[in-house]
């Protein structure tokens, strides 16, 4: 089935967004036929839909109501917040769409607390009853946790008495790093399939609140209040509104207007062209809010966002991806400058930080990605993140014999230097040239300047620098290698590579996920016959192997 991250919320079947003014309300109602798949959705648990309209409901509070301060995460059904993840969905699921899943989540999240640092937005998640696995780490990326205390209510991370998996949400992590709940306390706490309740969770650090069924609701609104009061967030003005994502499709070739795949299934690459703006930017940051979603730094980066999600669900079998860009250089370096020089208004920041979360996305998907330079790029500053992500950067050096194009080239801008920061929170080029300081600042130096082939090469910006003699010979031998080694081998090391310099719970949360996850879902202590995944509800425990591996 293909599953398309396009919604709206006149769509939404899962969930209801209402305004009140500066507090949002994402009430969860789960559509028990719903699903993606052939499973039941009960007690509020989730499988990728649930979470498809999460992510837009969490965007369109960014873009479209600038008004808002605080979000509060409530369930709409009686005694219980969220059971998580599905466990049918998952028993029934293939291992790839396993991790792709628990992927798309833990970005999601990460997504949530992205707005609550850099948007003035405010999470809270008013839990009126059970919380658990997934539904508690939902929980968990909020600011402000409300239990409700009416003798039965619990937080849970069952995964690994019930599933024999992880918390697959970043729970762990979050208790520990985020939540600094003792280690000891968070290991009794993962081991307790019933979970904790009432002033025990609020003594572990679980929760921040604790409050009677008779006054939850008049708690919730008056913390609410509190914190929108205290919100940062400028108020006022109009939002800008995401309207649908035009996207054409055909067996071979995805268009949308600012990006266009070419897909070669037989080579297993994807060519993903992201083209560079043709308009010079606007006067002012309310004229690109007048533009809108057709502003070209926002209408790319969505079209980027929806072709990596589109690819990495929908094509799993294309294991490279071809980075290219097309367009005008130094139309491209005046929206670089427009972006900086009005990085404080609420609109363009949120524009920048979006682009940050989808270059973080491409550097979080389990694919090859080679940068290929080419006479006709735009690689220049934001659009050079692209190639700075990738595994490989190819550049050729000089032009096609049968081209009328110039050489190309690439060009650095202030973009480069901070705002579309990685998970490990360093730039791409600190983290380039992570423990050599003198390579970046000489890097640094190169801001502005048109670099060619051997001057990219001499400052270490691209892998190897071809003409056009060696070039096609030379790409076509390196996709033959990568599409020759196992795919389990190359995710492993990729994720290994992309990340070096300090650790954060958002590199800790990825690494885990591709390293355990990966394996622990792999398991028949997990999903085999006689795992937990599949004897789930049956009423027969799993029979596991008790080897430690």
């Amino acid at each position: 089935m293909l599953v398309d991250f396009r919604t709206h919320p006149d769509r939404y079947r899962h969930w209801r967004l209402t305004i009140e003014g500066v507090v949002a309300r994402l009430g969860m109602d789960v559509d028990e036929g719903g699903g993606l798949g052939p499973w039941k959705l009960k007690m509020n648990s989730y499988d990728l839909g649930v979470d498809i309209e999460l992510y837009d409901a969490t965007q369109r509070l960014r873009f479209e109501h600038p008004d808002v301060r605080v979000v509060v995460i409530e369930s709409l059904k009686e005694r219980i917040f969220c059971a998580g993840a599905n466990i049918a969905m998952l028993g029934r699921s293939t291992h790839s769409e396993k991790v792709n899943f628990c992927k798309f989540t833990n970005e999601t999240r990460n997504g949530i607390e992205d707005a609550s640092r850099n948007s003035g937005h405010s999470y809270v998640a008013a839990l009126s009853g059970n919380a658990a696995g997934g539904g508690y780490e939902l929980a968990l990326a909020t600011d402000h946790i409300i239990l409700v205390d009416d003798g039965t209510a619990t937080v849970a991370l069952p995964e690994v008495p019930l599933l024999g998996v992880l918390p697959g949400t970043g729970g762990l992590t979050r208790l520990v790093d985020k939540r600094f709940v003792r280690r000891d306390l968070a290991d009794v706490f993962s081991t307790v399939e019933e979970g904790v309740k009432g002033q025990r969770a609020l003594e572990w650090r679980l929760v921040d609140e604790l409050v009677p069924t008779s006054r939850f609701q008049e708690v919730v609104d008056e913390r609410l209040a509190e914190i929108a009061q205290a919100s940062e967030r400028p108020v006022g003005g109009p939002g800008i509104e995401l309207t649908p994502l035009e996207r054409e499709q055909s067996d071979t070739v995805i268009t949308y207007p600012d990006l266009r795949v070419e897909l070669d299934r037989s080579a297993g690459t994807a060519i993903i062209v992201v083209l560079g703006p043709t308009l010079a930017p606007p006067r002012d940051p309310s004229e690109a809010v007048r533009i809108g979603a057709s502003f070209w730094p926002l209408a790319m980066t969505r079209a980027l966002d929806d072709a990596i999600l589109h690819l990495r669900t929908n094509e799993r079998e294309i294991g490279t991806w071809l980075l290219k860009t097309e367009g005008d250089p130094d139309i491209a370096t005046a929206h670089d400058a427009f972006l900086i020089e009005h990085a404080d208004h609420w609109a363009i920041s949120e524009i920048v930080h979006y682009l940050k979360r989808t270059l973080r996305r491409l550097d979080e998907t389990s694919r090859s990605t080679f940068a290929l330079v080419e006479p006709g790029s735009c690689f220049i500053g934001c659009l050079a993140e692209i190639a700075f992500a990738a595994d490989r950067c190819y550049m050729l050096d000089g032009t096609f014999a049968d081209s009328d194009l110039p050489s190309p080239r690439i060009r650095l801008t202030h973009m480069n230097l901070g705002p579309l920061t990685m998970d490990n929170h360093l730039t791409r080029l600190a983290t380039r040239f992570w423990g050599r300081d003198d390579a970046r600042a000489t890097a640094e130096t190169l801001i502005g300047r048109d670099l060619d082939a051997i001057e990219a090469l001499d400052a270490e910006l691209v892998t190897f620098a071809y003409d056009d003699i060696d070039w096609e010979d030379e790409l076509r031998i390196a996709l033959e290698e990568r599409a020759s080694f196992s795919p389990d081998a190359l995710t492993g090391m990729e994720a290994n590579l992309r990340f070096p310099g300090p650790e954060t719970y958002e590199t800790k949360i990825f690494g885990r996920l591709t390293a355990w996850q990966n394996w622990i879902f792999t398991r028949p202590n997990a999903s085999g016959p006689e795992g937990a995944l599949q004897r789930y509800g049956t009423g027969i425990r799993p029979d596991f192997s008790r080897k430690r591996t």
